[in-house]
């Protein structure tokens, strides 16, 4: 069993607190590391580490940083599979899922860091009276970054392209339930002492780095109830925060579509990961038109995905992250069924180690159902039956959350209208879909702040404003 450290001014270092945690390989139930339990002391000499760091960091030129950064990027792209080893052993996703991901989160990185090259630091206009306005964007200084347990290397490497290459030194803390894999990242590092830092913990490391007098920018992505804490202590210290929160994503099935692809295509929107992507596809709507044929060709390709440790080769599923995420998704699947839901494959949880769940399909569901208003964070796929697309519409904008929705349909109506659904991204006829050029701001209770492209550099630098009068004047 690892045991593992806080990462701070480019050092390995115990924390001030004793006390430890421990990391569960949820497919096999056995400890693989253990690690502190965070102490506001960490938060302190880690805040301190890139607040000395950071002058010297935004002295360098764009293009140094991003060199730098992309070479950092490099290195880790050569240890791809053996990140998604771990993730594999500390959150169960499967090797073949966690490599992909990552590779696109490197690539992702790459891509982040190199819009430095290009974005306008420093503008100048001329003015009517002969004068000229100069409008300058510097780093904002210190960034905080707190990343959850379901893509650990993904979304730590998905915040820090804009935020190092305009200039910011980071604190990174990892959720407590996945760290293994973000320490690896850390041992891979290519940067000036004191640029990134790691600290470990649970709440003990967070709520003091959120609410730290020296950090700048909170880049946090988790829970809505945690999220509003990080608002709030953000508020409080009068930083900047980037909240990327939960998410009840609605998918829209009109009737004139391909069945039985879009059914499959269903089925890995909502099953992959085993239902543990903040995008995942967590409320179905289905014109009745084609209603009873959809859900015969989802339950077949949602009994088509196996689930192990997803070490194994031909494993679709691994297990939930943990005993309490499991509780999660089964109480959601009784409080559906004790209010009249059908159950048409799966829901039950399985013999054996390992925290699994079947990937389960649920029919005559209703917004009285915890399962159609709160966050699952699970396999399973409930299916409203919609009498139009318009019905399909409505329902799915009933939500307090907005982070994401998908529509399947070959109306061209109906695809303009798909862009009222109140959300940060709505995907058509394609879960996930376009490039990584996109800018986006999650709507409602999912969060609050715009990334992507530019508006991340917007995020992670403070313009200000020179103003040079005309020549005698």
């Amino acid at each position: 069993m690892k045991t593992l450290q806080n990462y701070i001014g480019g050092t390995w270092t115990n924390s001030q607190d004793p006390n430890r945690l421990t990391v569960i390989n949820p497919s096999t139930e056995e400890s693989v590391a253990e690690f502190p339990q965070g102490a506001a002391a960490d938060v302190d000499l880690a805040v301190a580490s890139a607040k000395t760091a950071q002058s010297a960091w935004s002295a360098l030129t764009v293009e140094d940083r991003v060199a730098r950064i992309i070479r950092w990027a490099d290195r880790i792209e050569e240890h791809t599979d053996e990140l998604a080893e771990l993730e594999c052993r500390e959150m169960g996703k499967p090797v073949g899922i966690g490599r992909n991901f990552i590779a696109a989160g490197v690539g992702g990185l790459k891509a982040s860091a190199r819009e430095a090259l290009t974005y306008a630091f420093d503008t100048s206009t001329d003015d009517p009276d002969g004068g000229r306005t100069r409008v300058i964007r510097q780093p904002v200084g210190v960034a905080a970054v707190v990343t959850p347990w379901n893509f650990p290397v993904t979304m730590v490497l998905g915040a820090l392209g804009p935020l190092l290459a305009a200039g910011n030194t980071v604190v990174i803390k990892p959720s407590e339930r996945s760290p293994l894999s973000t320490v690896r990242l850390f041992e891979l590092l290519d940067l000036p002492d004191g640029v990134l830092n790691l600290v470990l913990g649970d709440v003990n490391a967070g709520e003091p780095l959120a609410g730290h007098d020296d950090i700048d920018l909170v880049h946090f992505t988790g829970s809505v109830s945690a999220g509003r804490k990080v608002g709030a202590a953000s508020g409080q210290a009068l930083h900047r925060a980037v909240l990327e929160l939960g998410g009840k994503d609605p998918v829209i099935v009109d009737e004139d579509v391909d069945v039985r692809a879009t059914a499959e295509a269903v089925a890995f929107g909502s099953f992959v990961n085993t239902g543990q992507i903040c995008t995942s596809m967590e409320r179905i709507y289905v014109h009745q038109a084609i209603a009873e044929e959809f859900v015969v060709e989802l339950v077949k390709a949602a009994e088509a995905y196996a689930f192990g440790d997803g070490l194994q080769a031909d494993v679709m599923m691994g297990p939930l992250v943990d005993e309490r995420q499991r509780h999660v998704v089964g109480d959601q699947v009784s409080d559906a069924v004790a209010k009249g839901a059908t159950v048409r494959t799966g829901g039950e949880v399985p013999d054996g180690h390992g925290f699994f769940y079947p990937a389960t399909v649920i029919t005559d569901v209703d917004a009285s159902m915890s399962v159609m208003t709160e966050e699952t964070f699970g396999p399973i796929a409930p299916v409203s039956v919609v009498s139009s697309f318009a019905q399909g519409l409505e329902r799915a904008s009933e939500s307090s959350f907005g982070l994401a929705a998908t529509v399947y349909s070959r109306s061209a109506d109906h695809i303009d209208l798909a862009a009222s659904i109140p959300a940060g991204v709505v995907w058509v006829n394609q879960w996930q879909g376009g490039s990584g050029v996109r800018t986006y701001e999650p709507a409602r209770a999912s969060g609050m702040g715009a990334t992507g492209t530019t508006a991340a550099y917007d995020s992670a630098t403070r313009p200000f404003t020179v103003h040079i009068a005309p020549e005698g004047s």
